[in-house]
């Protein structure tokens, strides 16, 4: 467990680090990193941030990680991508960070963020603006869109695992027909969702704004891959087909038909 006061001061030497740099502007605290969700940490609470350098200078800074907090007691970095970065401390403590210019960032999407660095044309608080808005616009669903793709993922999903192909089937109905309904009882039940909700990746917190629902998906995945998605299939008729003149029934009965359920 993090220590509160070991989180603060890995974020002050965050801030340390980033204005000891010529070629670093900005800082920005994301996700409960941030001082508007500090109430939400707890145990397994990361460093989430984006670390923005001077423009055009991303790729050549981007090696240099020397301007991390606590040298001495990182055990482990990693690259996700071109600008993506992890780190991990002794204590198990975690940082996930993009490390580039703002426009490299351009497309980021961003929730709860405390801006801690900025340089003097506001370009850190700007890209937040941006992002935030960005963030804003996908926290929308098309529940009937997805309830279909729920659907075409479990169908396919079950047709790799009977080919052989368990690992990818694995894939379609643990991982993109959970997404997909979660993102159809959202759309449809759009009332439900608190702001406690994530509004990046609909899945974080989902339990908490459907308790019994999330407790079910949760079982469910614990099963054989086969009743798993048997049972996901189970659910996302009975939780969102009664009263809805836009769920796919008849797909949804070939789909049945075709995995042999009827």
């Amino acid at each position: 467990m993090t220590a509160p006061d070991r989180f603060d001061e890995l974020s002050a030497g965050l801030v340390a680090g980033v204005r000891a740099r010529d070629e670093l502007i900005g800082l920005v605290l994301l996700g409960s990193a941030s001082e508007e969700a500090r109430d939400r940490r707890d145990e397994w609470s990361d460093h989430d941030f984006f670390a923005l350098t001077a423009s055009g200078k991303g790729a050549a800074v981007r090696p240099d990680l020397s301007w991390l907090p606590d040298q001495e007691r990182i055990v482990l970095t990693a690259r996700e991508g071109e600008i993506g970065f992890a780190a991990v401390y002794d204590d198990g403590h975690v940082f996930e960070f993009a490390f580039s210019d703002a426009a490299e960032l351009a497309g980021a999407v961003a929730g709860d963020a405390s801006v801690v660095v900025d340089d003097g044309a506001g370009t850190t608080a700007a890209l937040i603006t941006e992002a935030r808005a960005r963030a804003a616009a996908a926290d929308r669903f098309d529940a009937a869109n997805d309830v279909r793709l729920v659907l075409v993922k479990l169908l396919i999903g079950v047709g790799r695992v009977r080919r052989g192909e368990v690992i990818n089937g694995n894939g379609f109905i643990r991982q993109w027909a959970v997404q997909h309904l979660v993102r159809a009882i959202r759309g449809r039940f759009a009332e439900a969702s608190t702001t406690l909700r994530d509004t990046i990746d609909p899945l974080r917190r989902f339990e908490r704004d459907f308790p019994r629902w999330g407790a079910d998906i949760g079982a469910t995945l614990d099963l054989p891959i086969e009743e798993c998605a048997y049972e996901l299939y189970r659910m996302t008729r009975r939780v969102l087909e009664p009263g809805w003149a836009e769920f796919p029934s008849e797909a949804a009965d070939v789909v049945a038909v075709r995995l042999g359920w009827r």
